[in-house]
């Protein structure tokens, strides 16, 4: 049990939907994550955990109920025949112990296949008449992106089957090679552009290349691992794979069928000791039950089925030293405290840095400047320090302390009340600006082609800018004489910039970097108030009033919108023709300063869809009934809200009455 109460544990699951959503684009969608695996994971089971404890905060579209990933622009979207559903993830031999006791008896003496989980991008195979006919990613499960031109591209596809089989639906995973990684990050380096943090991040973005010769120069391979569909029945899955590799498919390797859980766990430690030999990176081994007929039996999850489970290998720690601690300062201001490590390999790239995450974090490992530390790359990814080895202490190590001033423009830092974070609340502050007029000009913000993060470096460097507003300032003639620019590409960038005048309202609140205020919220930020005027205005209670967003976004929104900064931004993005209103809701001042409290279940539309069409037409709405409110909308199961209105004598009206109400406002016209 959590111990929350219900107010702070909403507001504990919208933030943790709201980075889980954000978190899951990164690494499904951009192909780059910011956080590790591990904690990924425990952010999406605490959520699970609280959804289970508090029902009444279900949703449908929480991502607990989806698989991750989206789609990208660019490929046609495809809708699996079969859903290609992940895993249920464990992490300890318990987990896989309480599988085993609770599939065995339908398993029986068919047991289980105990495959490596290859680290890479589920993809689908559609075969017609033994030819290649389409491929896709996974999307989120049940639609995914057309790649069939990529994956052409891939010698260990087969274009046509070794026999005649009608149709077939295969299930693989590209991946790439240690090797090919190796050297795409060496060409990488040699042209002077970012490297990929590791071989899955690679096979992802090489595969969602839009020009298949990309693709086809970055020596991607795939195993494949699981019988879709197709004209043939079998019994047992042991007997899909030797099928699928009579048919010509390289089929995932080191595969056992196996019946006790000591034999499964004696599997897992032969692999996890070879792991680092193998020429692909694999995080895990899957266990699944044998019989198709036992799967049909134990069934099946929301998206996950109950006859198979991923058990995820703890990540690679070694010791190193621990030189100096760092602070650098990011787009939304937090202050992350960095460490400098003498360089140490872990998964199969030398580390030399490691987040500390926040003050907190340090002085809960007990970690000084100049300790023998612990270090992993959790989920392969991130490299963090574990803890200090202070038996190995000498006594000249130091303590770390955050800076009273940032370090790139010297303003005070703010610490709230209560906080792990520290932060830099200048909005001009240098090393803020970069990250953030990139996160403005990127593509599901204002989405200003030809903006991207070496040309934001350029403009900031030249002296052209100061902050987003500036960017509308710009002329061809200040950007030609930069480095690699030129007269046509100047063009091409100013012309950009024009267009994102009309980006919108929703993407304008997202490309502002408002903290835990993501694309969907932003767009219902839009959709309800209409005008980014009206969130100069807005108070927490009538942000908390609408359904997805909690205490802690709120006040994170107050807070930004309360800042001059924010404020002669604004004033300027107007001044330069930035559209700051949503097209889509007509606003008007006809519930000028009356106060409405929606409570209960409106039969025809959503609170949200209510509070929308009031504050559209001038009207403010709060989540608390007092003297200064003047309706309360009431539908079913109204609560205590209804009963504080009744006393106060507070008119009451229904969905009707609302609507009756706005009908008449337009009559009034």
């Amino acid at each position: 049990m959590s111990n929350l109460s219900p107010d702070d544990a909403k507001a504990k699951i919208e933030e943790l939907r709201e980075l889980i959503r954000y978190h899951s684009k990164r690494y499904h969608e951009l192909d780059a994550p910011e956080i590790s695996d591990f904690e990924y994971d425990r952010m999406y089971y605490e959520l699970i955990a609280l959804e289970n404890e508090f029902p009444e905060y279900d949703s449908d579209d929480s991502p607990t109920k989806k698989v991750g990933g989206g789609l990208l622009l660019g490929f046609e979207k495809v809708e699996h025949n079969v859903p290609l559903n992940s895993l249920s993830d464990v992490f300890d031999y318990e987990g896989i112990k309480a599988f085993i006791e609770r599939t065995a008896p339908d398993a029986g003496e068919d047991g289980y296949s105990v495959e490596c989980k290859i680290d890479g991008l589920s993809v689908s195979l559609v075969y017609v008449n033994g030819v290649f006919e389409r491929g896709a990613t996974r999307g989120d499960g049940k639609v995914g992106e057309n790649i069939t031109e990529n994956l052409r591209t891939i010698p260990n596809i087969p274009m046509k089957l070794k026999s005649d089989v009608g149709y077939v639906e295969i299930r693989g995973e590209v991946y790439m090679p240690r090797r090919a990684f190796e050297r795409l990050n060496e060409k990488r380096e040699a042209a002077g552009e970012s490297l990929f943090a590791n071989p899955r991040n690679a096979a992802a973005g090489s595969l969602r290349q839009l020009d298949p010769k990309v693709t086809a120069s970055r020596g991607l391979d795939i195993f494949v691992f699981n019988y879709q569909a197709g004209s043939r029945e079998f019994d047992l899955h042991s007997e899909t794979l030797g099928y699928m590799k009579e048919l010509g498919f390289n089929v995932i390797p080191e595969t056992r069928v196996l019946h006790t859980y000591e034999e499964i766990v004696e599997r897992i430690e032969e692999i996890g000791r070879l792991r680092g030999f193998l020429p692909y990176d694999i995080d895990g081994m899957v266990i699944k039950v044998n019989s198709i007929a036992a799967r049909r039996e134990i069934g099946e999850n929301t998206n996950t089925p109950k006859w198979a489970i991923a058990y995820k290998f703890p990540p690679e720690e070694k010791e190193t030293k621990l030189l100096d601690i760092v602070v650098q300062v990011g787009r939304t201001g937090v202050l992350t405290p960095n460490a400098i490590l003498t360089p140490v390999r872990l998964a199969g790239t030398s580390v030399s840095r490691a987040t500390l995450h926040n003050l907190d974090f340090i002085r809960q490992r007990n970690i000084k400047i100049g300790d023998t530390v612990v270090v992993r790359k959790a989920g392969d990814i991130i490299p963090e320090i574990v803890c200090a080895k202070t038996e190995k202490r000498d006594g000249s190590e130091r303590d770390f302390n955050m800076p009273m001033y940032c370090p790139s423009c010297g303003e005070p830092i703010i610490n709230y009340e209560g906080g792990a974070a520290y932060y830099c609340t200048n909005g001009g502050c240098p090393a803020q600006l970069e990250r953030t007029l990139a996160h403005f000009a990127s593509k599901d913000a204002m989405n200003i082609d030809k903006m991207g993060p070496a040309v934001v470096k350029l403009i900031i460097d030249a002296g052209l800018v100061k902050g987003p507003a500036d960017i509308y300032k710009l002329r061809a003639e200040d950007i030609k004489s930069l480095d690699r620019m030129g007269e046509t590409s100047a063009k091409k960038l100013i012309a950009a910039i024009e267009k994102s005048k009309g980006s919108g309202l929703a993407r304008l609140i997202y490309a502002l970097g408002i903290r835990q205020t993501g694309e969907k919220t932003a767009a219902m930020l839009a959709e309800h108030f209409g005008d980014i005027e009206k969130l100069f205005e807005a108070s927490t209670e009538e942000l908390t009033a609408l359904d997805d967003i909690g205490l802690v976004t709120a006040e994170y929104i107050v807070d930004f919108f309360s800042h001059v900064q924010t404020r002669l931004t604004v004033d300027s993005l107007k001044e330069n023709g930035v559209v700051c209103t949503n097209k889509n809701v007509r606003l008007d001042e006809r519930f000028a300063k009356k106060s409405f409290v929606l409570t209960g279940t409106l039969p025809n539309m959503s609170r949200s869809e209510a509070s929308a069409l009031i504050v559209a037409h001038g009207g403010k709405v709060s989540g608390t009934v007092s003297k200064k409110t003047d309706f309360v909308v009431a539908g079913e199961e109204a609560g205590s809200k209804l009963e504080r209105a009744n006393a106060l004598g507070i008119t009451v009206i229904d969905e009707a009455g609302l609507l009756k109400m706005l009908n008449g406002a337009e009559g009034d016209n």
